[in-house]
């Protein structure tokens, strides 16, 4: 995904309506896979050892259900589902994909499988080095951009799957592709509001590959390793204010109260000035509003895209109005970048909210974690 477009979707809201599947109408459930954060999916398993997945929330506010039937390929011959009852059926193991969001590729690198993909849309965006080295290789095709994703060139892979992404229901492109008998199933790991949610949509691609144990082991660690880190947040003595965003064409974007980055200042016992906000998307504030309420901020946490205080400043002198800036107290992920310019927090942040975590702990209370190297937030240049 485009990198301005996964920031607008991450802070955007968009909805429509379509008719609802049914579960698993001729089998029984025997298995429900955990799924205890993310609230877009469930993974059920039949007692034949079909897995079908439901999302529940492909876009914001939708309201549309796509359900997903998985056969194991050496069992193919001897199961017969009714195809109107699903969106798409897939045989697994999946040996050949296309997904299109960075979001996907860190799920996986993660699982090993990243040998699988065929074709990215906008692959310049991709910074994970082992994918890289793999389209330098020319062994993962570029396929145009998400706007516009070149059908003929996905059609020509035969892929076996298509991870897409969707704002709504209106999208020809993947139309195009289910109708070769090609099946694209929508993957909403950007909608959820939380950091352990997001990561855990890492279970949603496990069971195409049926590594399903595998995924368990790897959001395990993550969460220990997030929910350490928060509560080593939680012994420091202090809360220090914070505040985030900056300006575009004279207006302040920052994120909502229950936002997904307004979670990981609070779980790292940072007091954000916004938190008591109802937003789960951005706030849309004009300069003024947010200098009264954060001109004493301790910290100013993801000032958008600016790596430097001279850009601050040569955008606007407004932002040396605040302490933060003035005490050098500014923080950002946009100056961690992939070989090709691709901003990593975008790719990796999603799936590795543990490291997150941990970058804003080391900020706000770095007599807690002293010897952390920091991933994603570094200090303003």
């Amino acid at each position: 995904m485009k990198q301005g477009l996964f920031l607008f979707l991450i802070l955007s809201n968009f909805g429509c309506k379509q008719v609802k599947k049914e579960g698993i109408p001729l089998e029984t459930v025997e298995k429900i896979i955990s799924v205890d954060y993310a609230k877009g999916f469930s993974i059920n398993k039949s007692a034949s050892g079909v897995t079908v997945i439901e999302i529940s929330s492909p876009w914001p506010n939708s309201e549309s259900v796509f359900t997903y039937a998985l056969i194991p390929k050496d069992k193919m011959a001897f199961i017969t589902l009714n195809k109107d009852e699903y969106d798409a059926i897939v045989a697994v193991p999946v040996e050949n994909l296309v997904v299109t969001s960075t979001t996907h590729i860190p799920a996986l690198e993660a699982l090993g499988v990243l040998d699988k993909l065929s074709g990215f849309p906008d692959t310049k965006y991709i910074s994970s080095q082992a994918a890289r080295r793999r389209i330098d290789a020319g062994s993962i095709q570029e396929l145009g951009n998400n706007e516009s994703i070149n059908t003929e060139m996905v059609i020509a892979l035969k892929p076996e799957l298509v991870v897409g992404f969707g704002i709504n229901s209106q999208n020809s492109a993947y139309e195009t592709i289910s109708r070769s008998n090609i099946p694209v199933v929508y993957n909403g790991d950007w909608t959820e509001e939380t950091p352990l949610g997001k990561a855990e949509w890492i279970k949603f691609f496990a069971p195409f590959f049926e590594k399903e144990k595998e995924a368990q082991a790897i959001f395990a660690a993550i969460e220990t390793e997030y929910l350490s880190a928060k509560k080593l947040a939680s012994s420091a003595k202090k809360s220090p204010t914070v505040m985030s965003g900056a300006m575009y064409k004279d207006v302040w974007y920052l994120p909502g109260g229950k936002s997904w980055a307004a979670q990981f200042i609070k779980d790292a016992n940072g007091a954000y000035l916004w938190q008591d906000s109802s937003a789960s998307g951005s706030l849309s504030l004009g300069w003024e509003g947010v200098l009264e309420k954060a001109a004493n901020a301790d910290f100013w946490i993801a000032p958008a895209q600016f790596t430097s205080y001279q850009e601050m400043l040569d955008a606007s002198p407004h932002y040396q109005q605040f302490d933060a800036f003035k005490n050098k107290n500014i923080h950002t992920f946009s100056s961690t970048l992939g070989a090709t310019g691709g901003v990593l927090y975008y790719e990796l942040a999603p799936q590795r909210p543990d490291l997150v975590l941990k970058d804003l702990v080391h900020v706000l209370h770095p007599e807690l974690l002293p010897n952390h190297h920091p991933f994603f937030f570094k200090p303003l240049q």
